[in-house]
């Protein structure tokens, strides 16, 4: 993997966030991580920088790209995006940022029931999605809203999309893998510790994927 890097990382103090700087900053990368509350994160080191703000409130975007190497976003409103896109919006603010500081790596965590560009989710997941996760429909509905977004406007940068099966926290129960056949449940850790290794794969440039755990498919 990649090491020395400077990564931009909004949601670090989310559960899966927490996990993916730290586990950034055991790999030997810098984070610059943007919280609303920096007291939520908890993370003492050296190599970590936090700016307190958010996606909701004006930001200086050429500041917190300056040195940036990649950018990862792991943002989620579920009561604010029930009325609203929120990570879109914020998204087409950033690009154009990132193409003028010369940033060419991102990343977004999506859910994994939020559907890929013109693909359907299997039976089983649309029928999860419009039940027991239907108050997370629009959560969903904005995480599709980016994909498309950067799949037609976007394709100049290496963005990837980790559409993620995040069930709880706890210890990891193996390595997740890309899939475009299944999504497994997976624990906070593990979705972390894919999405770095993800960031800096060329081969997933431009991919929608879920993530499996080998043992699965």
């Amino acid at each position: 993997m990649t090491s020395n890097q400077t990564l931009l990382v909004l949601g670090a103090t989310g559960q899966t966030g927490q996990h993916f700087t730290r586990l950034a900053l055991d790999a030997g990368h810098r984070v610059r991580a943007l919280a609303r509350n920096p007291a939520k994160l908890s993370l003492q080191h050296d190599g970590l920088e936090v700016v307190q703000g958010s996606i909701s409130e004006p930001l200086d975007l050429d500041a917190l790209l300056e040195g940036v190497d990649a950018v990862v976003l792991m943002l989620g409103d579920v009561v604010a995006q029930r009325d609203r896109l929120v990570n879109t919006p914020f998204v087409q603010a950033l690009v154009p940022v990132m193409r003028r500081k010369g940033v060419r790596r991102l990343l977004y965590q999506a859910g994994g029931l939020s559907a890929a560009p013109g693909k359907r989710l299997m039976p089983v997941l649309r029928l999860v999605r419009a039940t027991i996760a239907r108050s997370y429909d629009g959560q969903h509905r904005d995480n599709e809203a980016v994909m498309r977004w950067l799949d037609t406007e976007a394709r100049d940068l290496a963005w990837v999309v980790h559409r993620a099966g995040i069930g709880s926290d706890g210890p990891s129960k193996g390595e997740l893998r890309r899939s475009r056949t299944w999504i497994s449940i997976a624990t906070f850790v593990d979705c972390a510790a894919y999405s770095l290794r993800l960031l800096f794969d060329d081969d997933a440039a431009h991919t929608c994927d879920g993530s499996a755990y080998r043992r699965e498919r």
